[in-house]
């Protein structure tokens, strides 16, 4: 087990054992349960929260009181299997801000954590990327073309100020370019890492697009991508926006553009999937690949969290639907928690939705959010003991062996996606 001082340093305690988190419950792990730390992850120290322990001497848990619990952020293409466990002194803890909280461990001078590697893809590999030549170059490409606002909001906010992979990659002309279309939304996620009311307990991690782009200033740098990046994709969608599906009629005509230029690469869009007539329109205009965020495939436990405006949970189903029909290539964003994603009842909505819409893909993303927080917000109060993340993952993949697991967006979308019956 490790643990921190009230200065930040971090310690372990050879007493005990670290132990894991799923729902509310706390369970022992095994050795197995743990990869070496990726490169690239960090260490959080949490406020206000002592860490659970399994105390070698007696097999009970133990929270060692008057320390920090300590949890790792994992680096991209990873996905957490348990979070890290804790008491909470109630009074005092502040909400914790929007990153996934995963157990961290030490052994023979190295941190594990709970995880696995669920995509080989190195595109945001820590590792691939060098801060001071990526500025240089974002500033080159903003000097080139010095009216098109969408490249400039790219380059300054988001490769430079958040250090944005995707935004970092198309400036290095490489694998996958973010699109950016919408300053608005349809949905009030209660974890929206682009805007958060004044009187919420937490702050956004990132400011909004506050403009539209025209079809000009996206054809200028997506088609040069296409037609020159390695494994090129080009994404409509992106997490400093809101809902791309409120400009539906933008980025069709983008696309028709797009595509009158070059049929190379992949053209996605990341949405909620709210708009399934949209969605359909963007298919007939050369529209690849579609990739549907969700915290549950459960109406309810969807609709509690996204809160959304004039659509609900079964049209994200027919969008995903809608794409595959026509050829494309339908992953889900599923926002992996613990003792959620592997809750009994949420495992059987999975398989009937994968059936339903014939998904091709789920990108097993970690929900950066407070546990306790969200489960408050979202009104759950008890849980069941669940699947176990791993279990459902092996599940599934003997019931739909076409289903491809993942973190990104497949640069083989269009390959992968062929043989599908169409309109």
């Amino acid at each position: 087990m490790v643990y921190a001082d009230m200065e930040g340093n971090i310690f372990e305690d050879t007493r005990y054992e670290a132990v894991g988190r799923s729902g509310y419950n706390v369970y022992p792990l095994t050795p197995e349960d743990f990869i070496e730390l990726p490169y690239g992850s960090d260490l959080f120290t949490l406020p206000s929260r002592r860490p659970y322990g399994l105390d070698t001497a007696t097999g009970e848990y133990v929270i060692r009181e008057d320390v920090q619990a300590v949890a790792a952020l994992i680096s991209p293409a990873h996905t957490q299997t348990f979070m890290a466990a804790f008491g909470t002194d109630e009074e005092n803890a502040p909400t914790l801000p929007l990153y996934a909280y995963t157990v961290i461990g030490w052994l023979d001078e190295k941190f594990y954590c709970t995880a696995v590697r669920i995509d080989p893809d190195e595109r945001q590999d820590l590792e691939n990327f060098d801060q001071s030549f990526i500025e240089l170059k974002t500033r080159e490409r903003i000097e080139q073309s010095p009216e098109n606002r969408l490249i400039r909001h790219l380059g300054e906010n988001c490769s430079i100020r958040y250090q944005c992979p995707a935004a970092r990659n198309f400036f290095l002309g490489r694998w996958e370019c973010p699109i950016p279309v919408s300053p608005a939304c349809n949905s009030n996620c209660i974890g929206c890492i682009s805007f958060q009311p004044e009187e919420h307990e937490i702050s956004s991690s990132q400011e909004r697009l506050d403009f539209i782009p025209s079809v000009a200033e996206i054809v200028e740098f997506t088609v040069p991508h296409l037609e020159k990046a390695e494994r090129p994709i080009i994404s409509f969608g992106q997490g400093c926006e809101g809902e791309p599906l409120l400009v539906w009629q933008l980025i069709r005509d983008a696309i028709k553009k797009i595509r009158s230029y070059t049929d190379r690469g992949v053209i996605n869009i990341n949405t909620n999937g709210s708009k399934p007539h949209a969605v359909e329109e963007l298919c007939k205009a050369g529209l690849n690949s579609i990739r549907v965020s969700t915290n549950s495939v459960r109406k309810s436990v969807y609709e509690s969290y996204y809160l959304p405006n004039n659509y609900q949970f079964e049209d994200i189903r027919e969008s995903a639907r809608i794409v595959r029909q026509y050829g494309g290539w339908a992953s889900i964003n599923y926002f992996t928690f613990p003792g959620m994603t592997d809750h009994p009842e949420e495992f059987q909505a999975l398989r009937e939705f994968i059936r339903y819409t014939d998904l091709s893909m789920i990108q097993w993303r970690n929900f950066n959010i407070d546990p306790d927080w969200y489960l408050g917000k979202i009104g759950i109060t008890e849980l069941p003991e669940g699947v176990g993340i791993r279990q459902v993952m092996q599940s599934l993949r003997q019931e739909f062996p076409h289903l491809r697991y993942g973190y990104f967006n497949p640069y083989d979308a269009r390959e992968s996606a062929k043989g599908v019956t169409r309109y």
